[in-house]
């Protein structure tokens, strides 16, 4: 694992939702979530239609995501742009719903 300098952000957070807070809203498809560990939102990958996780950065500046379907002990600095190991893993809330 890469240095980060944003590992001090990391908090243990609530999950905003059982899968992408946005797509769940407007019904649309995702491929992975991902957890922002400064706030719990919930928001989709990169690969997603939508990109809602990033979106989420650029819009708060809150640096680092895990990947969480299901919680895969890792995370990724979006301002250092390296992986991060994390203190814990965030738990589910529940059963996340499929779609892609």
């Amino acid at each position: 694992m890469s240095d980060c300098s944003h590992t001090s952000t990391i908090r243990q957070v609530t999950p905003s939702a059982k899968g992408c807070e946005e797509c769940l809203a407007i019904g649309s498809a995702w491929v992975h979530l991902r957890l922002c560990r400064s706030c719990g939102h919930v928001g989709c990958c990169d690969d997603s239609p939508h990109r809602h996780a990033t979106a989420h950065f650029r819009a708060t500046a809150h640096p680092i995501i895990e990947g969480y379907d299901p919680p895969e002990g890792w995370g990724w600095c979006y301002v250092d742009e390296v992986v991060v190991d994390l203190p814990d893993r965030t738990r589910q809330l529940g059963p996340i719903p499929r779609y892609v």
